[in-house]
């Protein structure tokens, strides 16, 4: 892993984000060095099935795979004997734990799950200790269509989302109870804020309770020259990242497979401090939104996957 004190140097030198999109003609940035906490504890909460799990669980098995766990539904097309490690086991919970993330999801008149506040620098943001995961990507990329569908338990949450890129203009916080935030960034590229830099920058190399940096790909254009300088600079500062394909909807299992390939090779690559499995996820049809919000559930110490391999 990089230095990160030769990160810090070149981030006062000036931003590596800002000279690197300078060539690109856009005005945009990430980068950021924070401490993971080291301990996670059990949440207690007790749950029940809701009645959108329910309905999933009655689903034939290969609908029911294609909607929670689209990955392996995709990987059956390659032939056994040349088939790529997709690291599918890496994260791979049973349904129940599923079923109990999707109840940390559910809002009630105990657990409140509500749009908290937004921010255009740090200081401005809420202080908070629970535990934090944001979301960042291209203009136009699905991240507040993604965070409305994790939300599709709480209609009441207020995601506003837009067709026009670079809607998102602040960073957007949202409280699941008393457990954890999910912050919805700005998008970088087209139509990004003038002051992005700083933002987010700052954001990423300041907020010590930032557990998980979820960096959306579009499934079907693939890690565009902007998603590769964000992809530098969560590798330049040794900042714990995911990558989540948005959009799986929108492409033919072929092409979504050859994307997945070409990226998954990338990661495994090209990459450190990314985690190794792959999410794909559909705002949707909500395929792979089940998957998505138990990791959030377990990354941020509210959920021990019994099956999973990661920790």
């Amino acid at each position: 892993m990089r230095s990160p004190d030769r990160g810090v140097r070149r981030l006062a030198a000036g931003g590596y984000w800002r000279r690197k999109m300078a060539g690109l003609r856009f005005r945009c940035g990430i980068g950021g060095l924070f401490k993971v906490p080291a301990t996670q504890q059990r949440r207690s909460r007790a749950y029940s099935v809701s009645q959108d799990f329910a309905e999933v669980l009655r689903k034939p098995k290969r609908q029911l795979t294609k909607l929670v766990f689209p990955l392996q539904e995709l990987e059956r097309q390659l032939a056994p004997d040349t088939r790529p490690s997709l690291h599918l086991q890496l994260f791979e919970p049973s349904l129940e734990d599923i079923a109990r993330a999707d109840d940390l999801f559910t809002a009630t008149d105990r657990h409140r799950i509500e749009y908290l506040s937004s921010a255009v620098r740090l200081e401005h943001a809420p202080d908070l200790l629970r535990p934090e995961v944001c979301f960042i990507g291209r203009s136009n990329v699905g991240k507040s269509s993604l965070i409305k569908a994790l939300f599709s338990l709480a209609p009441e949450v207020e995601v506003r989302v837009s067709k026009t890129p670079g809607h998102t203009k602040k960073m957007n916080f949202f409280k699941v109870g008393k457990y954890f935030t999910m912050v919805d960034m700005p998008g970088y590229g087209y139509r990004a804020p003038e002051d992005f830099v700083d933002m987010v920058e700052t954001y990423l190399k300041e907020r010590r309770n930032l557990m998980r940096t979820f960096l959306l790909v579009d499934s079907a254009v693939g890690i565009q020259k902007t998603d590769n300088i964000a992809i530098e600079m969560c590798e330049e500062f040794a900042l714990p990242y995911v990558i989540v394909l948005t959009k799986i909807d929108k492409s033919s299992k072929g092409r979504l497979l050859k994307q997945v390939l070409q990226i998954q090779k990338f990661v495994d690559t090209q990459t450190q401090g990314c985690f190794p499995q792959l999410f794909a996820v559909s705002a949707v049809t909500y395929s792979g939104i089940h998957l998505l919000r138990c990791f959030i559930a377990h990354i941020t110490g509210n959920l021990k996957a019994n099956d999973s391999q990661f920790s």
